[in-house]
Parts: structure tokens; C-alpha cells; sequence
């Protein structure tokens, strides 16, 4: 019998929940490209759902819920400390952002794969990284 490791195959999807529903569904769908799958309005919990898919087939699923507290980014709590994004081209990638009034730290080098990444942050504050894969 396989260990138990060796039977997970990928990420599905990764859950957010936002406190402005409208913002942060413009900043995944519009500023960074997401697909919509499906958009469901939850009336017995005044939510919405929103699935969105990057191209390798991972899922985002963007919930809104009433009054959310406040996520702990700085410092660093326990938990989800970021979500990384590959990219093809870092420098155009961040100049996109940049032209959208989205703040990006400087490009750094990862001292162990040599790869180049940067970190920018959702409208709720989560960090964000892009990591720089050219093809």
C-alpha cells in the first residue's frame, strides 16, 4: 500500500474570503486574469462564491461573508503565509500590476534556485508572490 504522501496528486483550489466582494473579483478576474467557472449567490449564508481557474486547471474560490475579522499578515502569523503564482515574464508581469496602481516589492533572487520573484498583495492584504519560471 502507497503512503499516504504519495497518493495526493495536485492542488484543486485555494479559499479566500474577501471583506469587498465587487474589489477583490475585479482584482482576480480583471487586473490578474482568472477565469470564471461559476458565480453563486449563497442568500441562507449572504454570500457569494466565486470559482475562478488558472490555466494548469488550480482553482481559486473567492467567498464573501458578512463582517470577516481582520486576516493577521504583519508579522507573520501562524498559517497561510502566501500564495505563489508562476510566471513566464516577471518584468511584464509587474509592470502590469504596477500600471494598475498595484504596488510590487523589488524583484528578488531566490538564493537557493536562483530564480527571480516578488511579492505584491490582494485588496484584503493577503501576500501575494509571483515566481519568475521562463519557458
Amino acid at each position: 500500500m502507497k503512503n499516504a504522501l504519495s497518493m495526493l496528486q495536485a492542488v484543486h483550489h485555494v479559499a479566500l474570503i474577501c471583506s469587498d466582494y465587487e474589489k477583490s473579483k475585479h482584482f482576480y478576474v480583471t487586473i490578474l486574469g482568472l477565469q470564471v467557472i461559476a458565480e453563486h449567490y449563497r442568500a441562507a449564508r449572504s454570500s457569494w462564491k466565486l470559482d475562478l481557474a488558472l490555466p494548469d486547471g488550480t482553482q481559486l474560490e473567492l467567498f464573501s461573508f458578512p463582517n470577516p475579522p481582520a486576516r493577521p499578515s504583519q508579522p507573520e502569523a501562524c498559517g497561510l503565509r502566501h500564495l505563489a503564482f508562476v510566471v513566464r515574464d516577471l518584468d511584464r508581469t509587474v509592470a502590469w500590476l504596477e500600471s494598475n496602481n498595484i504596488s510590487v516589492e523589488p524583484i528578488r533572487i531566490d538564493e537557493y534556485t536562483l530564480k527571480r520573484f516578488t511579492f505584491f498583495q490582494d485588496p484584503d492584504g493577503l501576500p501575494l508572490e509571483l515566481y519568475e519560471l521562463p519557458e
